[in-house]
């Protein structure tokens, strides 16, 4: 990449004030894929002052105007869709096809959504003789993970710009590489100079100085549970909007009436989509008590016709996990699952069979989990899925509420009435119905530690809009 050692900033690529390189490691090798500058508060300076002046013009833009950039962003992204799948899947790990459909894929359907969304929106309520305004927040400073970079990326971009705000991206300085091409989509669909400012880094370097920055009316966080607490705090002192989308350990529950053969097989497979590396993935599965050992059974089973290997294989259904720090975490994880006294039924500690190179992780189940392990409350992000049981609905549900997360929840049965109220006692943001097909209309984010806000569709552009009331306009 032409600009990996730059930033875009105030509508041009640009050097960063003081070149310090990182290597961007591509997890099915362990071998540099690439490499990026990495930034600093200077940089962000240079990027806030650019999205400040471009806020006085940009949030005057009429609907059709940003429509139009929108359109234009729509138009390049599709015809950059293989090459940013591609590039996707060298620097987190991702099967290639499951990156150029999904990883690539899910930012091209939010970019959409919003076009759809912002052709009806109303910015204008009157309700009396006052008129209601919605207007855009400001500059915003964005926080993107590397474990879906470009779902994430566009569920913040392309929202700001539809509401006519600017804004500074930090992406992940683990997965950078697809923000670069981003960026020059950006350019390419003629972005005014300000409106889009990207600047690699990483959290302490960049992500603070964004967090605490006064220059920045809001900030919008996705990651991890205690990385968000930091942007929280460094974002106190100024009062800014904190928008924020963390961890998550999710509740799937399999009601007694299920066909258990086929909700055990795809709650094994939402379980490891993605090597597991969702922050909602359905990583507690809750069974009846006494066919707890049958689902054991149908898990294990499931989890064997997964295929690991590196990211460009044939075939390949699990990647590696993104880097040599979250495959340690994981391994710990497990050693103190099978130390705790779960039973291991599928995969296990180290590589699968053969591999000795690669940060690839066994496909890996364990049945027999209580409440009280940590294999069953701490977030493990990886392809690692936890078997509970329980005696009654009013147990499950009590069971899979009794965690500090509160992002997504699963219900499985063949009785819709039934799921519908379990649903209803779920503290969660997302609750989703005998597997559904993912919908970019309904709103994500989540209650307790996994954070607050909204994204997705109308949900996503209200979060970057404050709220103006003119008392007495319609009587003026």
């Amino acid at each position: 990449m032409s600009h990996a050692l730059q930033f875009y900033i105030d509508g041009a690529w640009v050097d960063p004030a003081e070149l310090k390189r990182l290597a961007v490691i591509d997890p099915s090798t362990e071998e540099p894929c690439g490499e990026i500058a990495i930034g600093s508060a200077e940089d962000v300076d240079k990027a806030v002052a650019a999205a400040r002046r471009a806020f006085e013009s940009f949030s005057l833009t009429s609907r059709e105007e940003r429509l139009a950039l929108l359109r234009r962003l729509q138009t390049i992204y599709e015809r950059r869709l293989d090459e940013l799948g591609a590039v996707i899947s060298r620097e987190m790990g991702a099967p290639l096809p499951f990156a150029r459909e999904w990883q690539a894929g899910i930012g091209l359907r939010h970019l959409k959504k919003a076009i759809e969304t912002l052709e009806t929106f109303r910015f204008e309520e009157p309700r009396g003789t006052t008129m209601v305004f919605k207007e855009p927040i400001g500059v915003v400073g964005m926080i993107t993970p590397w474990n879906w970079p470009m779902n994430q990326i566009m569920a913040k971009v392309a929202p700001a710009l539809a509401t006519g705000c600017t804004m500074v991206l930090k992406p992940s300085e683990i997965a950078p590489l697809s923000a670069i091409l981003f960026a020059e989509m950006m350019d390419e669909a003629g972005v005014p100079a300000g409106v889009f400012n990207l600047v690699n880094g990483d959290g302490p370097g960049v992500g603070e100085a964004i967090s605490r920055h006064p220059g920045i009316d809001m900030v919008s966080f996705t990651g991890s549970t205690r990385a968000g607490i930091l942007v929280a705090k460094g974002a106190a002192d100024t009062i800014k909007r904190v928008h924020q989308e963390l961890g998550g350990k999710s509740a799937n529950i399999l009601l007694p009436d299920v066909d258990l053969e086929a909700a055990v097989t795809r709650g094994v497979q939402g379980c490891f989509g993605n090597s597991g590396q969702s922050c909602n993935a359905p990583t507690r599965m809750f069974v009846p008590a006494d066919r707890h050992d049958e689902a054991a059974e149908i898990a294990a089973r499931a989890a064997s016709a997964f295929k690991t290997g590196q990211a460009d294989a044939d075939g390949v259904h699990l990647g590696p996990v993104v880097s040599q720090m979250q495959y340690d975490k994981i391994q710990r994880l497990i050693e103190t699952g099978i130390a705790e006294g779960a039973s291991l039924v599928a995969g296990g500690l180290g590589r699968p069979d053969g591999m000795n190179r690669g940060y690839f992780v066994q496909p890996t189940v364990f049945a027999h989990v209580t409440p009280d392990m940590t294999i069953a409350r701490e977030e493990i992000f990886g392809p690692v899925l936890s078997i509970l049981s329980y005696e009654s609905e009013e147990d499950a549900i009590r069971l899979a509420n009794d965690t500090v997360y509160g992002l997504a929840a699963y219900i499985q049965s063949g009785d819709p009435a039934r799921a519908r109220r379990v649903a209803s006692r779920m503290r969660a943001g997302s609750v989703y119905l005998n597997y559904p097909a993912w919908d970019p209309g309904a709103p994500f984010g989540g209650y307790k530690q996994s954070g607050n806000g909204r994204e997705y569709a109308d949900f996503g552009l209200e979060e970057f809009l404050e709220i103006k009331g003119v008392v007495g306009y319609g009587a003026a």
